[in-house]
């Protein structure tokens, strides 16, 4: 089984110690930093810019996956980008010309990568999958953290996973949303090799250390079933 990369979400760490929690998923291995942007627009609330991603940029050396769930993206990209974005990810429903949008991206130095929601079907991305460089297939509607995992997501990620193969493409596959130790092996095992974790490395339970342990070992056993 290829190497499945773990993205710490930053939306449900202590805000107050970032520098604290960003280094501490680095310590505990992590793959990359995923950094939830909201404008309160697209999604009602409102987290923080590209001056909050330049700041983080500055005490990690992990690639930062930028989440954007903004309303006009074409707009603040390169904001972005200029911040230190590694991969800069736009949702197709918030896009009025996706592949303009993907090439902006490209043209400013950054991996790219379209989201889609949960009632948002494939097709409606079909046109752009040759020209990213990561699909992120929501597992909640955007907006908050700590929501939970919608099932009916694998079957998507099946069939994404499907539609790729039978074009020779392989970019890669991020699930984003309640992904847990109890269903992180079921997204992998449906096409997923990208995780995206927010409440189940920072919460109150355990370390980041002892949650980041535990999904890599359930990960594990999975890689030697």
């Amino acid at each position: 089984m290829t190497h499945i990369k773990i993205a710490p979400s930053i939306l449900t760490a202590d805000f107050a110690r970032l520098a604290d929690e960003v280094r501490a998923v680095e310590e505990a291995g992590a793959d990359r930093l995923h950094l939830d942007v909201m404008d309160g627009h697209f999604v009602p609330p409102i987290t923080f810019g590209a001056l909050a991603v330049a700041a983080i940029r500055k005490i990690t050396r992990l690639p930062l996956d930028v989440h954007l769930m903004i309303e006009h993206p074409e707009r603040h990209v390169e904001d972005f980008a200029k911040a230190g974005a590694s991969i800069l990810n736009v949702h197709v429903e918030a896009c009025d010309d996706l592949p303009a949008i993907l090439k902006q991206l490209r043209s400013l130095g950054c991996r790219t990568g379209v989201c889609v929601n949960p009632p948002t079907l494939l097709s409606e991305i079909d046109h752009v999958l040759d020209q990213v460089d990561q699909v992120v297939v929501m597992a909640v509607n955007p907006g908050w953290g700590g929501q939970a995992f919608i099932p009916e997501t694998l079957a998507k990620v099946r069939d994404l996973r499907a539609l790729l193969a039978s074009r020779g493409l392989e970019p890669e596959v991020e699930i984003d949303g309640g992904v847990k130790v109890h269903n992180c092996v079921e997204c992998v095992q449906a096409g997923a090799n990208v995780l995206v974790v927010g409440s189940a490395v920072y919460n109150n339970e355990a370390s980041v250390g002892e949650n980041m342990r535990a999904l890599r070992a359930t990960l594990a056993e999975l890689a030697a079933s």
